[in-house]
């Protein structure tokens, strides 16, 4: 009785132990992922500081004003550098009038007259030459940030859900201010429900048509954060991944890997840029042309 009080003794102490060790090891190995976990969140979302070469990181104003958060991020710098680029950029390019532009003129000039003529009016009609410098602006701006935080120590401003949340809203008022524009807030009001539909039906179409129409800027936000978050997103996990292996080995495969998905970001950059553009102009044309 006594050896087995002993043994049974031995066995829980034994079974207490090792529930300790694989409580220690879960617990570091949370810590692990978790450090991880930061690293890639810095690299891919807001924050406030800039990292800047030789300098490292530089800490930027914090603004409250009533409550209201107004600081200076590092998604704001690159919006303001952005800006500045296309200001620079095209002033640099429109410096001296010419007939026939050469050079960094002849490129903007193609991308000019791509966006107003296969954008713009391919989509609005004739109405779309007053729609091109909003449309041209939209293009090049998101371009430009998008390009940027494929750039060593840049971010995406455009994977900040409140800066395409803002894009979206800009997107939203010049869509419903071409319906009214071009048929009068009466007339745009009337053209909600499409003709022809029984007045039996308008208490079940009016609420499914402007839902429709708040879901269009809403998709344009999502559409264009979540690709831009997603690339970057998956390029910082695969150089983490040598890190989490803790071998050399895998280091080729995972920078392999990262280089691809870097130049296919350069297509993705484009590419989403030229989306969210179109899709602002196709929902302007069917508020101009409803039926």
């Amino acid at each position: 009785m006594s050896e087995t009080s002993h043994s049974s003794a031995g066995v829980d102490a034994s079974d207490g132990h090792a529930a300790e060790a694989l409580d220690a090891a879960a617990h570091h190995g949370g810590g692990h992922e978790e450090s991880i976990g930061d690293t890639v969140l810095h690299h891919v979302t807001d924050g406030n500081t800039l990292e800047l070469p030789f300098v490292g990181d530089v800490h930027l104003p914090e603004i409250s004003i009533g409550g209201l958060d107004l600081s200076i991020t590092r998604h704001v710098v690159m919006m303001w550098l952005a800006s500045l680029i296309l200001l620079l950029l095209f002033g640099f390019a429109l410096r001296r009038r010419q007939q026939v532009p050469r050079g960094l003129a002849n490129l903007l000039e193609m991308l000019v007259v791509f966006v107003r003529d296969e954008l713009a009016i391919k989509n609005i009609g004739e109405a779309g030459r007053r729609f091109t410098p909003y449309l041209l602006t939209t293009f090049f701006f998101i371009l430009t940030c998008n390009l940027l935080g494929l750039v060593p120590l840049m971010a995406t401003a455009t994977g900040n859900i409140s800066v395409t949340a803002g894009l979206a809203g800009m997107a939203f008022v010049m869509i419903q201010w071409g319906g009214i524009r071009e048929h009068g807030l009466v007339g745009y009001a009337r053209s909600i429900v499409p003709h022809g539909v029984p007045i039996w039906l308008y208490p079940i179409m009016l609420p499914v048509e402007v839902v429709g129409m708040l879901v269009k800027p809403v998709a344009l936000c999502l559409r264009l954060f979540a690709n831009m978050l997603a690339g970057h997103f998956i390029i910082v996990s695969l150089i983490c991944l040598i890190f989490v292996l803790k071998t050399i080995y895998v280091a080729p495969v995972s920078v392999g890997f990262a280089v691809f998905i870097y130049l296919l970001e350069l297509l993705v950059a484009f590419i989403q840029a030229y989306i969210f553009t179109m899709l602002t102009s196709l929902f302007i044309g069917m508020t101009v042309h409803p039926h």
